[in-house]
């Protein structure tokens, strides 16, 4: 009896792997059925999240529509996107100059994609602008600038496609916000108000537009960081804000939320929090614990005045 006792743990093992291969290729095919000649629209294409999101829905079999206010570098992704897609089971992206921070051409480039498709099936308002510094140093027309492109160059987008998903009763707004629309990070007034902007008006909108069968979906992650970034080398837990901190602002790979994008819209998500346990406890603790959250903020404030900052 010894013998095959020993043996089920290899096949129970086996066959868990082979339960998870099926998983997995299974949502593949959904994931490229729920968006397989849609017309999706992505802003701020040529940042890194934006090219994991248009390899990601371009593979799918998605119309894209990227937008950019850097055509060389549309250009790069466009041709990186056909080099190692099956041009038979894809299509060629369509390319758009926009700058979200410039409100007078948002009209006229949803106008642009409206009159080559007819439609817009998915928008993906990915463009973000980001600006670190204490308020006090950073001017009014920066801050006007920060929530131009962070808040009401999204909202105009939205607001310029949304009539045609109403009238055809169908579409996804998806909007990838940042943890700080959930709370305040130091020295980052102006990013901070914009994206808690941006998912108060979001949240408002999905009640509104639910009768339409319009979803809307917010996906806020902790920080998106680059490709090549890794946690630097040293002692950050001599200090609880550094270890806190740190922990913070370390954030998610732009795959990984590229990915959770593409879930996001196949499985009709209206609210996805993407982070490690430390940003999801901060979050939590700003809720219930607003004293003691602010306390630990205000300590670090103090520690970074203070001492030269590592690096």
């Amino acid at each position: 009896m010894g013998v095959p006792a020993v043996l089920m743990l290899p096949l129970v093992l086996l066959g868990i792997s082979g339960l998870l291969f099926v998983y997995q290729e299974v949502s593949n095919l959904w994931s490229k059925s729920a968006v397989q000649n849609k017309v999706v629209v992505i802003t701020d294409a040529i940042s890194g999240l934006g090219k994991e999101c248009a390899r990601v829905f371009h593979t799918s079999g998605a119309r894209l529509v990227l937008c950019g206010k850097n055509w060389e570098r549309l250009q790069s992704l466009h041709d990186a996107l056909i080099s190692v897609a099956d041009p038979s089971k894809t299509f060629t992206p369509k390319l758009v100059l926009l700058d979200l921070s410039d409100i007078s051409c948002v009209q006229d480039v949803a106008k642009e994609v409206l009159d080559c498709y007819g439609c817009v099936d998915i928008l993906i308002n990915n463009a973000s602008m980001k600006v670190k510094g204490p308020a006090h140093k950073i001017s009014l027309e920066l801050d006007k600038k920060i929530m131009d492109a962070n808040y009401f160059g999204p909202i105009t987008l939205t607001k310029a496609l949304l009539p045609n998903m109403i009238s055809r009763r169908t579409g996804q707004i998806v909007l990838v916000n940042n943890i700080q629309g959930k709370l305040g990070i130091p020295f980052r007034t102006a990013y901070a108000a914009a994206k808690h902007a941006a998912l108060g008006f979001f949240d408002c909108l999905r009640a509104e537009v639910e009768e339409y069968d319009v979803i809307v979906s917010t996906v806020s992650p902790s920080f998106i960081r680059s490709y090549h970034v890794h946690p630097g080398q040293g002692n950050w837990e001599a200090s609880i804000w550094k270890f806190f901190f740190r922990r913070l602002t370390y954030g998610v790979h732009p795959v990984d939320v590229a990915e959770e994008v593409m879930r996001t819209v196949r499985r009709k998500k209206q609210e996805v929090f993407l982070a490690n346990p430390i940003p999801k406890a901060a979050v939590y603790l700003r809720t219930f614990f607003p004293e003691v959250f602010f306390a630990v903020v205000a300590c670090g404030v103090k520690e970074k005045l203070n001492v030269p900052e590592e690096g």
